[in-house]
């Protein structure tokens, strides 16, 4: 490993770290400015800025002929944005509270798109018109969300006051709130640019697959504006902008990252075999899992928390057992398909019985 590649891991650190500061500012000033809850304004400015790695490491890897890195970026990303940002933001933040839209509109759709990469993959390959199908669901997407909060009762409008200092914002100019968010995507994706070309650099030297790669190293490289995001929020008190952030990244990773790429792509973006039998049945998984959980009081616990970095250890592990042709692959799965998956699902089932029984529980 030479000099250069440790200059641009620091560099990348420092970049997402003062971005995710100026971003999280930013925005969430602008949500009490233009009425805005900051569970919208996560769900779109913020989503997507933070999403802006994925989309230029895609592209990239698109134009270069790299498909299995631009779709394991996608896929990856997304199942790090469930499991280990919200996991992170739940254990810091001392549980995360989840806006009552994200439940019933934000992560349902999040389920549809994540069943729709399936079968639109099932033949090998996204083609440029289904690209241009998801560029434009995610045009009416952001439309319906900014009309519908507008249009929302008072009830809904006052459920994300708190997480706005109006102090704050008088203390402060619409121009300079816009410069915060701008400084803040910016440094974020040259963070997130610098530390993934570290990252890659490394695991190349080891000799792993563009597919893994995709799925661990630059997923989580370019996923660190999410993690820094949502983290910084959730120890700040907005732990609902936290959970639309990460909510809303998978969202944008999938209509703007899968479906720019593929629209402007010169060919289609092969899906490769070992994404549509584990990667994306597990993006669905995480996705799915997302509702029941959400559902229970509106709040993801710490230890909920807890047991999803767990998951994303026990993913992680697996794909490098099994990248490595390891003896202990098919071992490893099978306990954890058919001892920890269901133990999960238990404890999961006697927690939301507690709370239908106790009614919502403090975090």
């Amino acid at each position: 490993m030479d000099i250069l590649t440790v200059i641009f891991f620091v560099v990348g650190v420092a970049g997402l770290v003062i971005g995710a500061e100026a971003l999280v500012r930013g925005a969430a000033r602008l949500a009490g400015r233009t009425g805005l809850s900051p569970v919208v304004i996560g769900l779109t400015v913020v989503a997507f800025g933070t999403s802006a790695p994925e989309l230029a490491v895609s592209l990239g890897a698109a134009i270069r002929d790299e498909a299995d890195l631009a779709v394991g970026n996608v896929v990856g990303s997304n199942i790090a944005n469930v499991l280990l940002v919200l996991g992170l933001s739940a254990v810091i933040g001392g549980g995360l509270v989840v806006a009552q839209r994200i439940v019933r509109i934000d992560v349902p759709i999040m389920v549809v798109l994540s069943f729709a990469v399936f079968f639109l993959g099932l033949d090998g390959e996204l083609n440029r018109w289904e690209g241009i199908a998801f560029v434009l669901t995610l045009i009416g997407y952001i439309s319906w969300t900014v009309i519908s909060a507008r249009r929302s009762n008072a009830e809904v409008a006052t459920e994300y006051d708190d997480a706005i200092d109006l102090d704050d914002l008088s203390a402060s100019s619409p121009f300079v709130d816009v410069g915060y968010v701008l400084l803040g995507l910016v440094l974020l994706v040259i963070g997130s640019t610098a530390l993934v070309e570290a990252a890659t650099d490394i695991a190349t030297e080891l000799g792993v697959s563009e597919l893994v790669i995709g799925l661990t190293v630059v997923a989580v490289g370019t996923s660190l504006p999410e993690i820094a995001t949502s983290v910084l929020a959730a120890a700040r008190g907005q732990r609902d902008l936290a959970v639309g952030n990460a909510v809303g990244s998978n969202l944008f990773n999938i209509l703007a990252v899968l479906g720019i790429t593929a629209a402007v792509s010169p060919t289609s973006i092969p899906i490769p075999d070992g994404a549509i039998s584990l990667d994306i049945p597990v993006m669905i998984a995480v996705a799915v899992a997302c509702l029941p959980i959400f559902w229970n009081g509106y709040s993801l616990m710490r230890w909920e928390g807890v047991i999803f970095l767990a998951y994303y250890a026990g993913y992680i592990t697996y794909l490098v057992l099994d990248s490595s042709d390891h003896d202990a692959t098919g071992q490893f799965g099978a306990a954890m398909l058919y001892f920890v998956v269901p133990l999960t699902v238990l404890t999961f089932s006697v927690a939301a019985y507690r709370r239908n029984r106790l009614g919502r529980v403090p975090l």
